[in-house]
């Protein structure tokens, strides 16, 4: 790898801090040589590294120009530049030309004028991208209130052509035949023959029905065709927007009307959305069990979640299906390193087992009585924590505004010590305030939960007095609530935790 040296001092004085320009080539020299670079030039010249306009820089800028080195090399970053809005013009230079720059005696990212680089140029860049964003944006709503579809993957739409704006009559779309009749035939299986968007993708396959761009039939995009109210002759511009047209705030949305043939009829578009929105209520995914620890059940071997799910079991006349709680890292669901391989549980095995636990602790109200005194007593801190909270708030604030100073010192070149020194403080002072932020949200987090379990527990104290075993699942589930239960399976071992100590037994043990 081809390795450039640069080397700057400003005055003489450097000479006898340990920074002669002799002190960085020998340094920089040694550098290359435990990097095993090959040492390709050498500038080395005695000018202020506030300018940008220095004579060795600028022939080591028209060698990284011509691609003649790969790796910039200096003693430390501020021998290149001491000013922040040069540091960022030099840094992207050498980046468009796929030129590295490493320094001798420091990490280029941790040191705080490399940080302060950073931000000025993120803070750029995102400008950049929100101007181009909006100008983008202009260009489109403009064309949509031409009344023109703009250019671009939203006018492809399957069972139209699209003519482009720049052509004669063009930003509309044209019926293209050969896709239009799929068209016609998804929504009269729909509404007709009354088939799942399941059992229309798979239709669509057998029947070899041509996709947009090739490929095949998924669910998501028979149910994306069937919601779109193009194919009934309406266009809407800025549907990206989670609205629907004539909704109450759906002001950005646009229709353009005359701009897209109808396919199908509108009634038959209003059909077809309520029959999706039947096969949804129908559907076998709707199908309700009572999964009373649904959300209360952790993997204690690999961290994940238990979850309800259909499983087949094995019996002497072949196999049925039995409602389980199994590990998410059983399935392919989640990415991870290896399967889990710990132990699904029969629901009603398992909710048994639990409310038994539950029903000790039910059997002893006191303990319930108590744990209520003692949550109303915290409730009582949280306005003291929520005034402190909004002072570290006004802080950090105050914070962000002395960063924006901060950033026109830079620009307007200010002495990059007395910026670094300002930067520094900033930082310290935010990182302070960000600590004691996260531990009083904590705090007040805790409290209110607890605060916002208390009707739950003095309504539930209502219930103590009936049978317990006449409880339905939406009482159950209050109680799971109230004492804020969770369960931790390892094989078939249990540990369930809570807000209340209860007993245990051979198969549950307890944590509080």
């Amino acid at each position: 790898m081809k390795a450039a040296i640069y080397c700057r001092v400003s005055t003489d004085a450097q000479e006898r801090e340990g920074t002669s320009l002799q002190t960085q080539l020998d340094n920089s020299l040694k550098y290359c040589q435990s990097k095993g670079y090959e040492v390709y030039s050498r500038f080395s010249e005695a000018y202020s590294g506030l300018s940008l306009e220095r004579p060795e820089l600028n022939r080591l800028r028209e060698l990284v120009r011509s691609g003649g080195v790969d790796v910039v090399i200096c003693h430390s970053l501020d021998r290149l530049s001491r000013d922040p809005t040069h540091g960022v013009i030099l840094t992207q230079e050498l980046e468009k030309y796929g030129v590295k720059l490493e320094a001798v005696t420091e990490d280029i990212s941790n040191t705080e004028l490399g940080k302060l680089i950073s931000y000025i140029r993120g803070f750029a860049s995102k400008l950049e991208a929100e101007k181009i964003k909006e100008r983008t944006s202009r260009g489109r709503r403009a064309r949509a209130l031409m009344g023109k579809i703009p250019h671009g993957g939203y006018a492809k739409l399957y069972g139209y052509n699209y003519i482009k704006v720049g052509m004669e009559n063009g930003g509309r779309r044209i019926i293209k035949d050969d896709e239009a009749y799929w068209v016609k035939q998804i929504f009269e299986w729909l509404v007709n023959e009354k088939l799942s968007s399941s059992a229309i993708r798979n239709r669509l396959i057998e029947l070899k029905a041509p996709t947009k761009h090739g490929g095949q039939w998924c669910r998501a995009a028979v149910i994306h065709l069937i919601k779109n109210p193009s194919y009934a002759g309406k266009t809407f511009f800025n549907t990206t927007i989670k609205k629907r047209p004539y909704a109450k705030n759906s002001i950005d949305w646009i229709e353009m009307p005359g701009l897209t043939p109808p396919i199908i009829s509108q009634e038959m578009f209003d059909m077809a959305q309520k029959q999706l929105t039947d096969n949804r209520m129908l559907s076998n995914r709707n199908i309700r069990h009572e999964y009373l620890l649904r959300g209360r059940l952790f993997c204690k071997q690999c961290g994940h979640r238990y979850y309800g799910s259909q499983m087949r079991d094995r019996r002497k006349n072949g196999y049925i299906v039995v409602p389980r709680y199994r590990c998410e890292s059983k399935s392919g669901d989640i990415e991870r390193k290896a399967e889990c391989h710990n132990k699904s549980w029969r629901v009603e095995e398992l909710n048994d087992l639990i409310w038994q636990q539950i029903e000790r602790i039910i059997a002893k109200p006191e303990l319930i009585i108590n744990i209520i005194e003692e949550q109303r007593r915290d409730a009582l801190t949280t306005n003291a924590l929520d005034d402190e909270l909004k002072g570290v708030i006004r802080k950090l604030n105050g914070l962000d505004r002395d960063q924006e100073k901060l950033l026109d010192w830079a620009l307007k070149g200010f002495p990059e010590a007395t910026v670094i020194a300002e930067n520094k403080k900033i930082n310290g002072k935010r990182d302070a305030l960000k600590a004691q932020e996260a531990e009083l949200i904590h705090n007040i987090k805790s409290i209110n939960e607890a605060k916002a379990n208390l009707p739950k527990i003095e309504d539930f104290i209502q219930l103590i007095q009936k049978q317990i075993s006449s409880l339905d699942f939406e009482t159950k589930k209050l109680a799971l609530d109230m004492l804020d239960i969770k369960v931790w399976i390892d094989g078939e071992n249990l540990e369930m935790r809570g807000a209340i100590p209860v007993e245990t037994d051979a198969i549950v043990t307890t944590q509080y």
